[in-house]
């Protein structure tokens, strides 16, 4: 399906996003299942090592959510409690905490998934932005909060977000004009995330509206020679604050509407259009194996982050 760049796209998303959920599983090719399964394997055997070796952010947000953030062991069953764990621990935090110190954990080796933003099968989505399956925890934390869903519900809001965050990456270069590339994740968060929890298309547009106008992190992590726990945490954080406004958006707080169309957001600013038309139509899948983590590279070792210096 098509989201022209003449229509309100983050309501398509939305709609989108909740219609995949409530689809039937088996529309989806089972390939598609084991490949998403392969990777979401993957991303726990990176964050795992990352928390057992003791790494620095992973562990300092890991210990932040178990310590300022834990829920009474009662509230878990409390209607529209959004609850979930660390790797390694059996007590339940607030979910975006969790969130933020697995995604951490996740992304710390740099040596989970890539998708390169390119499809040559569609003129105009070969932006080549990057990015990584970094955001599985997102979906978890949907499914330790929603006890509807399945072991196959899971793999298929990863799909999901995994759909839309590569679509993204296949249309607009965020790294071109120096944002860092996780914007396109937190999107597909907030869009997967309140699809799973039950949240309106318009708590969701709500949702992403904050994301892109409040919270848009800039590739200055990444410049130079240092090595910070931002770059590997850069994920995180965005996802953290996605969740968040989610959240918020649940509850009723109004966020900008339409955001890829607005003129002073960072999409339309950077690549100006004179009729008011968002830079780019947005091509999602929604059955069959034509979905972008078909395409997402399987890194065969570690390089880049922490492994550079030693390359």
């Amino acid at each position: 399906m098509t989201l022209p760049r003449n229509t309100n796209q983050v309501r398509g998303l939305a709609e989108y996003a909740i219609d995949f959920m409530k689809m039937n599983n088996n529309k989806i090719a089972d390939e598609v299942y084991d490949r998403v399964t392969l990777f979401h394997t993957d991303s726990v055997v990176c964050g795992v090592s990352a928390i057992a070796l003791r790494t620095n952010a992973p562990n300092i947000l890991r210990d932040e959510a178990i310590n300022e953030y834990s829920v009474n062991p009662g509230k878990r069953d409390t209607p529209g409690a959004t609850v979930s764990k660390c790797f390694g621990s059996k007590i339940w935090v607030h979910a975006e905490k969790a969130i933020a110190a697995n995604v951490s954990a996740v992304r710390e080796w740099d040596s989970n998934g890539t998708v390169f933003g390119f499809d040559p099968s569609r003129e105009g989505h070969n932006a080549g932005e990057f990015g990584h399956n970094d955001f599985y925890p997102v979906v978890m934390a949907a499914c330790h909060s929603n006890k509807q869903y399945s072991g196959k519900d899971a793999l298929k809001g990863m799909i999901l977000l995994d759909e839309i965050r590569g679509r993204l990456a296949e249309v607009f270069s965020l790294k071109t004009y120096k944002i860092d590339h996780v914007v396109h994740g937190a999107v597909a968060s907030a869009a997967t995330y309140g699809a799973m929890l039950g949240a309106t298309p318009e708590q969701i547009e709500h949702a992403i509206g904050m994301v892109i106008a409040h919270y848009i992190p800039w590739r200055a992590i990444r410049a130079g020679k240092q090595l910070s726990d931002s770059k590997g945490a850069s994920a995180a954080l965005s996802t953290e604050v996605a969740i968040q406004s989610v959240h918020r958006a649940m509850k009723g707080f109004i966020g900008p509407k339409d955001i890829f169309r607005n003129p002073e957001a960072l999409f339309r600013q950077f690549k100006p259009t004179a009729n008011g038309d968002a830079p780019f139509d947005i091509v999602l899948a929604n059955k069959g194996n034509d979905f972008s983590v078909m395409g997402m590279h399987f890194k065969l070792g570690l390089y880049e982050h922490q492994s550079a210096g030693a390359i």
